[in-house]
């Protein structure tokens, strides 16, 4: 009997220690292995000499490394050789980065600029951190455009578009307490905007689409929602940021009157730090008329 009992218990360990490999295994896929999401964009509005332009969304890296300075995510990058990237915050993480641990995200962009062109706007964290002086100034010396409620023209023959670009919130929240956030937006973007270009907005919150629309923007790049953190079938994402449950926009594309939302899942994780039926996201549209 005792042999018996002992066998079970034998198994039962077994099994368990099987259980844990496979389910440490699996996070370890999950969190690190990087899938591209291929978009295809059409819009009448866009030139014949943007045709093909190919657009490489970075978004919520978190200082997350992707092999030793980020060797895999910049491999990645060239493979994909984009015309242009654009980087939509939460480079680093308030919760987990120091200032002298910046360096994890500037070897990226230090890479990244010597691939295509680099256009950054900051997410909360940047906010968060308190050193985002310090951010900006290390972007600006790598060679990145960092849009601070700004904007810039790309130029292609004789057609152009717009890239403009929002800080986060949170910095605009901090010096006007009473604020109208809607119409704050509406207003930046309207100064912002030329209205004989296609227009590209990058902007760290997806929940804010209905001030993106309100302002007749063509484009924008958003991330935030780490694409729900937790995926399940006919359901998608759980939980992100600032929506709460189920939320809405966690990834790809969605279509409001006439302006198109994208929405990156992110690479790196902040607070929970699993991604599960999640994995690490870059984001490629090519543009077509």
């Amino acid at each position: 009997m005792k042999q018996i009992k002992y066998k079970n218990l034998f198994i039962k360990i077994v099994f368990i220690i099987l259980f844990l490999l496979i389910l440490t295994l699996f996070l370890f896929w999950q969190n690190n292995a990087i899938t591209i999401n291929k978009l295809k964009y059409r819009n009448e509005q866009i030139s014949d000499d943007f045709k093909g332009f190919k657009i490489l969304q970075i978004s919520d890296l978190h200082n997350k490394e992707f092999g030793d300075s980020q060797k895999n995510l910049i491999k990645k990058t060239n493979e994909i050789n984009p015309d242009v990237i654009f980087i939509t915050g939460d480079i680093i993480d308030s919760r987990r980065t120091s200032v002298d641990e910046l360096y994890i995200a500037m070897n990226y962009v230090k890479e990244a600029v010597k691939i295509a062109p680099v256009y950054y706007v900051s997410g909360n964290h940047e906010f968060r951190s308190g050193f985002y002086n310090q951010i900006k100034l290390e972007m600006e010396k790598a060679g990145a455009h960092v849009l601070d409620n700004s904007s810039s023209e790309i130029t292609l023959g004789k057609s152009a578009i717009s890239i403009i670009g929002l800080s986060d919130i949170t910095f605009t929240l901090k010096s006007h307490k009473n604020i109208n956030l809607q119409k704050d937006i509406e207003e930046k973007l309207s100064s912002l905007m030329d209205s004989n270009n296609f227009s590209i907005l990058l902007s760290h919150r997806p929940e804010l689409i209905s001030s993106y629309t309100s302002a007749k923007v063509d484009m924008v790049f958003s991330g935030h929602a780490h694409g729900g953190q937790i995926r399940l079938p006919f359901i998608g994402g759980l939980i992100a940021p600032d929506q709460g449950l189920f939320p809405k926009y966690t990834e790809g594309l969605y279509v409001y009157n006439n302006t198109s939302l994208i929405v990156s899942r992110g690479l790196g994780n902040s607070l929970f730090p699993f991604r599960i039926f999640n994995r690490p996201e870059l984001v490629v549209v090519t543009l077509d008329n």
